[in-house]
């Protein structure tokens, strides 16, 4: 086009312009937005007759830890899972002391120091047989309890995402940051199971 030169279009031309134009408009920028992708997995625990006692949205490659404070030393102890591929992964653990139980498996990951006298096992990558395990729930002393994985998405930011694509109203509040979700005040003394499962929106009784 020759600067300053206006082009003036057909009639025809003009109408063709305009119905593109508005075309490229709804289908592109002025769109409403789409809800984002909800995740395809959610962390669930179960009482014994199998009725949900939690359910925390679990996209994969995140995660979260069991924490819960030694019954004779009382500092608090990590187990950190990952979802990897639909499937539940134990990725470190963090270990304050050399106490009664707890130790490191030669050939069970890479132990490295925390710097504050403790410990994380790395690198451990175990899948867990069933994408699910039993656990015997402790006293709230103990609190075994859910809380955000080191290095990951808060699980508050998880459950505002999971509400951000409309998914189901079962999750349970985030309105306070941490999120930490206690076993022990749901199920002290029971058995509970703690799955990997496939996100069941409208599953009852969560």
């Amino acid at each position: 086009m020759t600067p300053g030169r206006a082009v003036r279009l057909a009639p025809s031309s003009w109408r063709v312009w305009v119905n593109a134009l508005l075309a490229a408009l709804l289908l592109g920028g002025l769109a409403p937005p789409a809800l984002a992708d909800c995740p395809s997995h959610e962390l669930t625990v179960r009482d014994a007759q199998d009725r949900p006692l939690v359910r925390l949205p679990m996209p994969e490659g995140e995660g979260w830890c069991l924490a819960w404070n030694h019954s004779v030393e009382g500092f608090t102890v990590h187990d950190c899972y990952r979802n990897v591929a639909g499937h539940m992964v134990l990725q470190r653990s963090h270990l304050p002391d050399f106490a009664a139980g707890l130790d490191h498996i030669p050939g069970r990951g890479r132990q490295v120091s925390d710097g504050r006298g403790g410990y994380w096992i790395e690198a451990i990558d175990e899948p867990v047989p069933g994408d699910a395990y039993r656990l015997r729930v402790g006293s709230p002393r103990v609190d075994h309890r859910l809380v955000g994985r080191p290095g990951g998405a808060p699980l508050a930011t998880l459950l505002d995402d999971a509400r951000d694509c409309d998914a189901g109203g079962g999750y349970p509040d985030a309105a306070e940051s941490p999120v930490v979700v206690s076993l022990s005040e749901l199920a002290a003394n029971e058995r509970v199971t703690l799955a990997l499962e496939a996100a069941m929106p409208d599953d009852e009784g969560a």
